[in-house]
């Protein structure tokens, strides 16, 4: 009899991506993920607790693949490379994307994610309640637009439009914080 497949929780995570991106968020149920890594849907509980959980580490792992701006760019610029790399992270996950509209940053590593955006509003002056509701707002913004577009509700827009858009989104933005 052969040794049991080694998993962890990242690739876990990893297996519950791979099969959203392939079959919809739907598809992802603690079985399939578990068929997916060839292990039985009990060896998964000791990576993550429940369907909640797993949904919780898309989350995160959506939110991670964003890399993080160099700390000495100026605050404006760390927001539009984060804000850049989740619409690249919408345009290479268009089914499972739309997750981080419903769920919160719930783990330590997505919130991490979140708490960049909020340091770099302190930074432009906001105090740390101005800074967590610009940080909500300007959060459902950016994921509101690079979900839309992933979905293909802007595809009948030349991409060039798209990213004038998403530039002028950006500017509407960082006006907003000021």
């Amino acid at each position: 009899m052969g040794r049991p497949a080694q998993i962890s929780r990242a690739t876990v995570l990893d297996a519950a991506l791979a099969l959203a991106d392939e079959q919809g968020l739907a598809a992802v149920t603690m079985a399939a993920v578990a068929a997916r890594l060839g292990v039985t849907p009990m060896a998964l509980y000791r990576h993550v607790s429940n369907k909640d959980d797993l949904l919780d580490g898309l989350v995160e792992a959506l939110l991670t693949e964003i890399p993080p701006p160099p700390d000495d760019l100026p605050w404006q610029d760390r927001l539009r490379h984060l804000a850049t790399g989740v619409r690249r992270s919408a345009a290479r996950h268009p089914s499972v994307f739309p997750l981080l509209l419903q769920r919160p940053a719930a783990t330590e590593e997505a919130r991490q994610v979140r708490d960049r955006v909020c340091a770099a509003l302190r930074e432009a002056g906001l105090d740390d309640e101005r800074a967590a509701r610009a940080e909500r707002l300007i959060s459902t913004a950016v994921l509101g637009f690079a979900t839309s577009e992933a979905a293909g509700r802007f595809d009948h827009h030349a991409q060039d439009v798209r990213d004038a858009d998403f530039a002028c989104l950006l500017d509407a933005l960082h006006a907003f914080v000021r």
